[in-house]
């Protein structure tokens, strides 16, 4: 059984955005929290967990690193109602139901703290340099989003939201004809976002739970309301929904999964892809543009270069943040003690696989 692998954090215009705090609050039997800084082996210890757990041939969903999506932030365990996260910044977690539900797992004490004191100014000038890159990238993001809006508000200005009403009504009436056997139960999670290795979007998670896609052909935000209509007529029939924010813009709905039904619509445009073949292709910016001006798509065409550029200077940057990270864990590498860790690691997959 193929793993699925989501995104809990992005960054978006406004900064980091995170959906962490949903892990909280009783979801899990076990839930480890994970505290300690760079190069202490966070990611690799998950990473030996969920090996352990894809061995016994059950699924794991991995949670990667929205900076550096080679890395993990989480891992989650749904057949033993557990999981394993990074509680650190700039996703700092603090469990509800201590000891009970949710537990530190504190790597910080395999430290040679005279060791790294030792090297005192390389770690500071070296975390400075990695916060200072991100700043750069959220104000890079930010401009990116301030221009885009522009095309944005031009797009939809031209849209025929009640035809674009009419087709949503034609697909719910089709595709959720019957009740699910879930609870409607709605669950939050990027599908991808801006990473150091440019717009990442994990479609063969959506294939892996969804084997018909609709696709829609949107740049704009123009199925949003499309999303939310039928997010929340799939809950209102029963059926368990993973709801994916735009990672740009998180308070709006990119993706919807309905992994009963192996039903799932996507957004895609030339930020993100879609290169399966769909069940169905909506094409929702062709119904927009077909009413715009040769001037307006001037425009637009100018607009659509700057907001690349853009897009280029955040990932730059973002890829200067994971080279300084990258630095910093090598300095701290000597100063651990990853025997410890490891002897850890196996003690913690001993009491989870039992």
């Amino acid at each position: 059984m193929q793993p699925l692998h989501f995104f809990l954090g992005a960054n978006s215009e406004e900064g980091f955005s995170s959906l962490y705090e949903q892990l909280l609050g009783g979801r899990f039997d076990d839930l480890l929290i994970l505290k300690g800084g760079a190069g202490s082996g966070k990611s690799t210890f998950m990473r030996r967990m969920g090996a352990a757990v894809e061995r016994t041939g059950e699924r794991v969903v991995y949670i990667n690193c929205s900076g550096d999506p080679d890395s993990l932030d989480g891992a989650i365990f749904l057949d033993r109602r557990a999981a394993i996260v990074d509680g650190t910044a700039p996703h700092v977690l603090e469990p509800s139901y201590a000891a009970a539900c949710e537990r530190y797992v504190d790597l910080t004490r395999f430290y040679d703290l005279d060791a790294a004191k030792a090297r005192r100014a390389e770690i500071i000038a070296l975390s400075d340099e990695y916060r200072a890159h991100y700043r750069s990238a959220y104000r890079a993001l930010r401009a990116m989003g301030e221009v885009e809006s522009e095309r944005r508000v031009a797009m939809h200005a031209q849209m025929d939201f009640a035809k674009l009403r009419c087709r949503t009504s034609g697909i719910l009436a089709r595709e959720l004809r019957s009740e699910g056997e879930g609870s409607g139960r709605v669950v939050r999670a990027f599908l991808g976002g801006v990473t150091k290795r440019g717009d990442i979007c994990r479609f063969d998670t959506v294939e892996e739970l969804c084997p018909r896609v609709y696709a829609l052909c949107d740049s704009a935000g123009l199925g949003n309301e499309m999303l939310q209509t039928i997010a929340q007529a799939a809950q209102e029939k029963r059926f368990d929904v993973i709801i994916c924010p735009n990672p740009d813009r998180p308070e709006e709905c990119q993706h919807v999964l309905i992994p009963e039904r192996g039903l799932a619509f996507v957004t895609t445009n030339a930020r993100m892809l879609y290169e399966g073949k769909p069940y169905r292709r909506l094409r929702l910016d062709a119904m927009a543009e077909e009413r715009l001006t040769r001037a307006q798509k001037a425009k637009l065409r100018f607009i659509r270069r700057v907001e690349t550029s853009l897009l280029e200077e955040a990932v730059r940057t973002l890829t200067d943040a994971a080279n300084a990270h990258d630095t910093l864990e090598a300095v701290y590498r000597p100063c651990i003690d990853f025997s410890g860790v490891t002897a850890l690691a196996e003690e913690e997959i001993a009491r989870l696989i039992k």
